[in-house]
């Protein structure tokens, strides 16, 4: 059975992106997956250092981080499941600060930088062995948000870092126009939808 896990950065839940990706798991539970989510806000997750101890490390096994929180538990769950959704709200034209914080300590797992390179990090793999769905809210109009923010880019290196290449996305707009905002019929089925195609 396969096992499709989301990675959410909202800072409240019920809001528009958990209910969307609430609905892209239950297509995939639909298709016959079983899923999971986490909620980034309610991890233990610590500020990367820059000190790149976990990047030293060749090699396809991920390097060890020197701060001792939940995110090896995250990235273990993530490593066990088959296909990933990863959502975020705008805040500020980008993904939230849990989001990016999450994002920023992926480094080690996904990259080999050792002292002395001056040309960046390369990528421990870059066979791309699952697939996710993006999902992503804002009060703009959906349209806007790949043209006037840089959350969906950000979105994007997270999947690839993960090793997952994106098959659907979903860019929700006027997403802060009630207190209680409930998420349109059509979106919801469209996620519905995109979830089906990662079980």
């Amino acid at each position: 059975m396969a096992k499709v896990l989301a990675i959410l950065g909202s800072y409240r839940r019920g809001g528009i992106t958990d209910q969307a990706v609430d609905a892209v798991l239950e297509g995939a539970r639909a298709a016959g997956a079983e899923t999971g989510k986490i909620y980034l806000v309610e991890q233990h997750i610590e500020f990367c250092k820059n000190c790149r101890a976990c990047s030293q490390q060749q090699g396809f096994t991920p390097g060890r981080c020197v701060h001792h929180d939940d995110m090896q538990s995250v990235l273990r769950e993530i490593e066990d499941a088959n296909a990933i959704v990863l959502g975020s709200p705008v805040n500020y034209y980008n993904v939230t600060a849990v989001f990016r914080k999450f994002m920023e300590r992926l480094l080690g797992f996904a990259a080999y930088w050792p002292w002395g390179r001056n040309l960046g990090p390369k990528l421990r793999s870059r066979v791309l062995h699952k697939n996710a769905v993006l999902v992503c809210s804002s009060a703009m109009p959906g349209p806007f948000i790949p043209l006037a923010t840089s959350a969906p880019g950000a979105l994007r290196l997270t999947a690839k870092m993960l090793g997952a290449a994106p098959v659907g996305k979903l860019w929700i707009g006027s997403a802060a126009v009630l207190p209680d905002q409930q998420l349109p019929p059509r979106t919801r089925a469209k996620a519905i939808s995109l979830g089906r195609k990662l079980a």
